[in-house]
């Protein structure tokens, strides 16, 4: 009886071993994220946040117009682990849409999504006057 109970205890201990804190260990899809800021029923339904956007070049790289770097997706959580966005986490919501975390792990308003034809057109975080719209929080004139 010892000789089958002791191989099933040690398999079923070994489990916990290969278990990633986190959730599985997965990569992005190559592709460039626009970053926005929601809009309102009275505009556009976002507004760009050009300085944030990043696209992601392969495996386990991203890069900018600053430079290049490596990020790490456990589960849901992308972190991007070096280069010029180095600290910056996100909540993956699905394949194609990212929301940015803050410090304490929240959501922020900042979304991330996959570009695409019918989302490359939103308008910029500057009104018409060039002052800064009060739902954008920075600006920037980087395209990706």
């Amino acid at each position: 009886m010892l000789k089958y109970a002791l191989p099933a205890l040690l398999l079923a201990a070994s489990g916990a071993a290969f278990a990633v804190p986190g959730g599985p260990i997965d990569v992005l899809a190559p592709a460039a994220y626009a970053c926005e800021m929601p809009g309102d029923a009275t505009n556009a339904a976002g507004y760009r946040v050009d300085d944030e956007n990043f696209a992601i070049a392969n495996s386990t790289s991203y890069f900018t117009p600053e430079g290049r770097g490596t990020y790490l997706l456990t589960g849901d959580l992308l972190v991007l682990t070096s280069g010029p966005k180095k600290g910056n986490r996100y909540r993956r919501a699905s394949d194609n849409f990212l929301r940015k975390l803050d410090a304490q792990g929240k959501d922020t308003a900042l979304r991330c999504v996959r570009k695409v034809l019918n989302n490359t057109s939103t308008p910029a975080c500057d009104g018409a006057d060039g002052e800064k719209l009060a739902s954008c929080k920075r600006k920037g004139p980087v395209r990706l």
